[in-house]
């Protein structure tokens, strides 16, 4: 009998990816989800064995999804497949009924040897691949948007891997919003992702194989308390000191993003030295201090949030329209049909 499979994420290319990286002799019948509500519906009407999840997707997220799963009178045998990595977040869902974690993107051995451990799997008598296996490669189209919002899905995971562990917290995990954006648009989007009145801003220039872009990370003014705390600051906030904790977040959040987005792409960045645009400013100013240069830009944007702080800054990640047919090109050998 053919084991019953669903794989949830709202990213197509995740779930290509994960459906390639599949036993090719595993008899099953495979479905879909692009979010955690859409999976509880079919789950509902349908026997489910097993249930890729991931835990970044909108309407309902992974931890909902696991959550709502307790309930079922049949709960499948759920292995989260994710780009957040914080030790947190793996402990976190196996507490709520997960088998296993996995971290994107998942490579095939690893994901077999955890099927076979797990007794989900066995080694099929025969190398030939089964019907089920020949067709349910085929997945939908997907778009520049896709792409780059699934490697900065991966990239922002292991970005706040090393920030949860430098300070001790677990970090609330958006998912990434991709956009075509003009100057007045790039404000409009940060006056949303950014809380409170003022804040501040570092920005650090980059540029490899023909792609060039920028990262922004705002802070909301009312994020300092709480980040002083947790990285031991008992002396009072000067405006210095200020400084040294926007170059410390940014080190740590951008330097391990960049590192991700690039082994994804198999680019080497160069990078100029982070400049500090402006400190307890509105959005406005900012935007004005950067108005010439940006303009039109491909934007990805990631709202990072402390659990139980009052910590929030927005990474933004702004393309050149150059840049663009390259970036295209280098993420669709991601998809790549298998020969």
């Amino acid at each position: 009998m053919s084991t019953k499979v669903l794989i949830c994420d709202d990213s197509k290319i995740a779930r290509k990816q994960l459906t390639k990286m599949l036993p090719a002799d595993w008899d099953i019948e495979l479905e879909y989800a692009q979010d955690g509500q859409e999976a509880l519906d079919f789950i509902a009407s349908n026997p489910v064995d097993i249930l890729f999840l991931d835990l970044n997707m909108p309407v309902k997220d992974g931890y909902q999804t696991l959550e709502a799963l307790q309930n079922f009178p049949s709960m499948p045998n759920v292995i989260v497949v994710s780009g957040d990595v914080q030790p947190k977040a793996v402990q976190r869902v196996k507490d709520m009924g997960a088998v296993a974690f996995m971290k994107k993107p998942a490579l095939a051995d690893a994901l077999r040897d955890t099927l076979l451990s797990l007794g989900l799997y066995s080694k099929a008598k025969t190398t030939e691949k089964t019907s089920s296996a020949v067709t349910r490669s085929v997945v939908d189209d997907f778009s520049l948007s896709d792409g780059l919002q699934e490697v900065s899905n991966i990239a922002m995971g292991r970005a706040a891997s090393v920030l949860a562990d430098m300070l001790n917290v677990f970090i609330k995990l958006p998912v990434p919003n991709v956009n075509i954006l003009e100057v007045g648009e790039l404000q409009m989007a940060l006056d949303y992702g950014v809380k409170g009145d003022s804040c501040s801003a570092i920005s650090q220039g980059f540029v490899g194989s023909g792609i060039a872009f920028e990262t922004l990370l705002i802070f909301s003014d009312s994020s300092f308390p709480d980040m002083a705390k947790l990285l031991g600051v008992t002396e009072e906030i000067t405006q210095e000191i200020e400084t040294e904790l926007l170059m410390d977040v940014t080190s740590v959040l951008v330097g391990p993003f960049m590192a991700a987005i690039g082994k994804q792409l198999n680019i080497d960045f160069s990078h100029s030295h982070p400049v500090l645009l402006g400190q307890h400013v509105k959005i406005p100013d900012i935007i004005n201090v950067k108005k010439a240069t940006w303009k039109r830009t491909l934007a990805v944007e990631i709202v990072y949030e402390v659990e139980n702080y009052q910590i929030s800054c927005d990474l933004m990640l702004l393309f050149t329209e150059d840049s663009v047919p390259t970036l295209e090109n280098l993420l669709s050998f991601l998809v790549e049909e298998d020969e």
